[in-house]
């Protein structure tokens, strides 16, 4: 595991997408396409308007990129809550990734058969694999989640299935959400946690005792151990 922790967010965003440069070529010399599993929340949106502008815009190889996304919210692509919506706001509608390598949730699908559906399309990718995706993308929340992986949700403890479907009664909706059989199988993980309001989780999540239910980001652990945090200062505090 690697810590890297950088001012502020803003620097942290150019960090990580000179890292992302730099990690997309160095995959895309071993093989034929860059397989990456984004999030949501407001410090991917800021890497992702970034990477959506010169110089990042122009040196990534868009064609090659195969992308997917941690978890979602059930509902219709056009809400602004859509994890996908705001990644095509931000940078899918500004490079030029073939549209048969975007795999969004379907939230036009029930919240089961869409969970079903894109574990098919996990399964098509990964199967014949060593490795699931070649990156996944992570936040944490200011209570320990990450992915839809709630505190006391027994998604947490999923070992078979990729993908899962449920409803989270205190958001009163439906989450999808990949799961840690597949994200730890992935070659590499990384969490990108930014803000004084996960310094206490961010404290619990890396050096405190292993309570799952309570910081379920604490699942993460890849079977590679290629897992690395980019932090800004803030979020570090305590760590």
């Amino acid at each position: 595991m690697q810590l890297i922790t950088k001012e502020n967010s803003e620097e942290l965003s150019r960090t990580v997408a000179d890292w992302l440069v730099d990690y997309s070529q160095e995959v895309l010399q071993r093989q034929d396409r860059f397989t990456i599993a984004l999030s949501g929340g407001s410090t991917p949106q800021q890497l992702f308007e970034l990477l959506a502008k010169p110089p990042y815009q122009d040196t990534i190889v868009w064609e090659k990129w195969h992308i997917f996304w941690g978890d979602e919210r059930y509902v219709p692509f056009e809400d602004d809550r859509n994890n996908a919506h705001m990644a095509y706001e931000a940078l899918l509608n500004h490079v030029p990734v073939p549209a048969a390598q975007i795999h969004v949730f379907r939230t036009d699908l029930e919240p089961e058969a869409s969970a079903q559906a894109y574990e098919e399309i996990l399964h098509q990718y990964f199967d014949d694999s060593a490795t699931t995706f070649d990156l996944v993308l992570l936040g944490m929340g200011d209570d320990g989640h990450t992915l839809s992986l709630f505190p006391g949700t027994a998604v947490i403890h999923e070992e078979e299935a990729w993908v899962k479907a449920y409803y989270l009664d205190q958001q009163q909706m439906y989450r999808l959400t990949l799961t840690k059989s597949v994200v730890n199988r992935a070659a590499c993980v990384a969490f990108l946690v930014t803000g004084s309001k996960k310094t206490a989780a961010l404290k619990e999540v890396l050096k405190g005792a292993y309570q799952l239910d309570k910081y379920p980001s604490q699942v993460i652990k890849p079977l590679n151990d290629n897992l690395i945090w980019f932090t800004d200062k803030a979020a570090a505090e305590q760590v």
